[in-house]
């Protein structure tokens, strides 16, 4: 009776684990079918959530037509993202052109520094140097860095395609938001569901939690991060500053790790009074350093209240995020490592 019991348990077991193997088995090769569309599915849900309450709103002032409604964010988030890339790669485009032209007739020529440009801290001499000689020799500079500027030519060459892919991950997310936003309920009792299958009763709350941490974080650090990179951006436009769309990709990172956007804007704003026009210069300081303080009353208007993820969470789950899958991984890995501290400490507050 005892060996046959024996039996019967080793089988059970032997059952419970092919089953538990199949379905893993299942899980994976679903993963790796599906990996291709994992970043813009996870970053779409991401975005619907954070903008439902505009949503909301929105089709709450047309009568009541989510369609009309989620068609236009869809669009207008389109927009945002197509029209600056078209500006700075128009602008880009044409610098080169013009200095390519310039450079075929004999007449491009640089600038030599200020005087100031010297005193920088860390690089003026070198910085002084380089730029004196390109204004009076502009082929012997290219001489001189010959070697460094082919190992930078290949690094640019991959930082515009990363960036170019990232613009389109950046359309079909919003695409996807857009459509995910008319699914709102569904997707919300699809959450509860997964919830309550994998924490119990409280199921409900936990997708409270989750949707209340995602658009905490989506408003309260990358949209405030948009915003600063969006008015700074306007102002480099104005100036005239070189690779401006560069220097805001850089301003865009460094706001959603939560360190001051002045960092990147004060050697900005040095090189703007050392190109003369001294009006410019200062109303273009006031504004740099306004909109990279902005943060400190954005924050109070946009950070959803009851849901504060520590600054050290959020910069964690940037940097990681984006060492891990680029650009996308900078909003996805904030979000994804805010909302796992709210769960972990409610879970441990239980």
């Amino acid at each position: 009776m005892e060996k046959d019991n024996n039996e019967a348990a080793i089988n059970r077991a032997v059952n419970t684990a092919l089953r538990i193997s199949f379905i893993a088995l299942l899980i994976i090769l679903s993963f790796w079918i599906l990996k291709p569309f994992l970043a813009p599915v996870a970053w779409g849900i991401i975005f619907a959530i954070g903008i439902f309450p505009l949503h909301k709103k929105l089709s709450k002032l047309l009568g009541n037509k989510d369609k009309v409604s989620a068609t236009i964010i869809g669009i207008l988030g389109v927009a945002l993202v197509v029209v600056p890339v078209v500006l700075f790669a128009n602008s880009t485009i044409d610098g080169v052109h013009d200095a390519y032209e310039a450079v075929e007739a004999g007449t491009f020529k640089i600038d030599p520094p200020n005087e100031s440009v010297a005193d920088w801290p860390i690089i003026g001499k070198k910085a002084y140097e380089a730029w004196s000689l390109a204004s009076e020799n502009l082929t012997a500079l290219i001489l001189k860095y010959e070697s460094q500027l082919r190992g930078v030519v290949p690094k640019i060459t991959s930082a515009v395609g990363g960036l170019v892919s990232t613009v389109l991950l950046f359309i079909i997310s919003i695409v996807i938001a857009s459509s995910l936003l008319l699914f709102a309920e569904p997707g919300k009792a699809a959450a509860n569901k997964v919830f309550a299958t994998l924490i119990g009763e409280k199921g409900k709350e936990f997708t409270e939690l989750s949707m209340l941490t995602i658009r905490s974080v989506v408003q309260g650090v990358i949209g405030i991060a948009v915003i600063q990179t969006f008015f700074l951006s306007i102002g480099m436009f104005f100036m005239g500053i070189p690779a401006a769309g560069i220097i805001s990709i850089i301003v865009l990172i460094v706001a959603i790790i939560q360190l001051p956007p002045t960092l990147v804007m004060l050697p900005v704003i040095i090189y703007a009074f050392s190109m003369g026009g001294t009006t410019a210069a200062i109303i273009f300081a006031i504004w740099s350093i306004f909109w990279s303080l902005a943060d400190t009353f954005l924050k109070p208007m946009l950070l959803g209240k009851g849901v504060d993820v520590p600054m050290l969470v959020i910069l964690l789950g940037a940097i990681g995020g984006m060492l891990l899958s680029g650009p996308v991984g900078l909003f996805v890995g904030a979000v994804v490592l805010a909302l796992t501290y709210k769960i972990f400490d409610s879970l441990v507050k239980e």
